[in-house]
């Protein structure tokens, strides 16, 4: 699957005109199967969405070896990146690579941070990349969550962004899966690495838009801790 970056937000509102001009006939479960099978293809597949230039890839992603939630702890909650590993939280949908744990603590029990996040939102069934603060044109708009951690159950609201300001506070539940397993700190010197993190997130633990229209995204998140 290659394609060149598109017109992030005219995209967006474009496909949103597709998915309300759908044929009534087209059910739910209809809906749910088209997204599991874009998904299914997608980790078969992976993708590949070129710069403008066509020589260089604003997003990667090789086909994905998945592993269980069982392995995934057995190997003290890493995932291998050499090999393209991803977790399958089975309850949720959701897949999770960890591509680096990341400098810092994790989030303590009763803790609220603001947390900055760069990523990327690929839209899996329409084949683009949707959404991204790490292009040129939206550099300036740093995503910014509020978090807390009661107990392991993490509420989280965006405070700013590009998120925000296309779809609404609410974070997507697909993004806090990766919380209870990064540290959240910040790069104070040149070895320093903040967290990063990969996900499939379907729509049932998405954002807005796609809890509404029914598909699956992709996301490459790095995120750390506010001042």
């Amino acid at each position: 699957m290659t394609n060149k970056l598109y017109t992030l937000l005219f995209s967006l509102v474009a496909l949103i005109a597709a998915f309300s001009a759908c044929d009534d006939d087209v059910t739910y479960a209809d809906m749910r199967k088209a997204e599991n099978k874009a998904i299914a293809s997608f980790i078969k597949n992976g993708c590949k969405v070129y710069a403008e230039d066509s020589s260089t890839y604003i997003l990667r992603v090789d086909p994905i070896k998945e592993i269980s939630e069982e392995e995934f702890f057995a190997n003290d909650t890493v995932t291998d990146v050499s090999k393209n590993e991803y977790v399958l939280f089975a309850n949720s949908g959701v897949y999770m690579q960890i591509v680096r744990k990341g400098t810092g603590e994790k989030l303590k029990d009763g803790e609220n941070c603001q947390i900055i996040c760069r990523f990327h939102e690929y839209n899996i069934s329409a084949d683009s990349l949707q959404l991204s603060n790490r292009v040129a044109a939206y550099e300036q708009f740093a995503d910014v969550m509020s978090v807390t951690n009661n107990s392991g159950k993490y509420n989280a609201s965006f405070v700013s962004g590009l998120m925000a300001n296309t779809y609404g506070t609410s974070v997507p539940g697909g993004w806090l899966m990766a919380l209870p397993f990064i540290n959240l700190g910040r790069q104070t010197n040149e070895t320093d690495e903040i967290a990063k993190v990969r996900l499939i997130v379907p729509s049932a633990q998405g954002q807005s838009y796609a809890s509404k229209g029914i598909y699956g995204c992709f996301y490459e998140i790095t995120m750390q801790r506010g001042r």
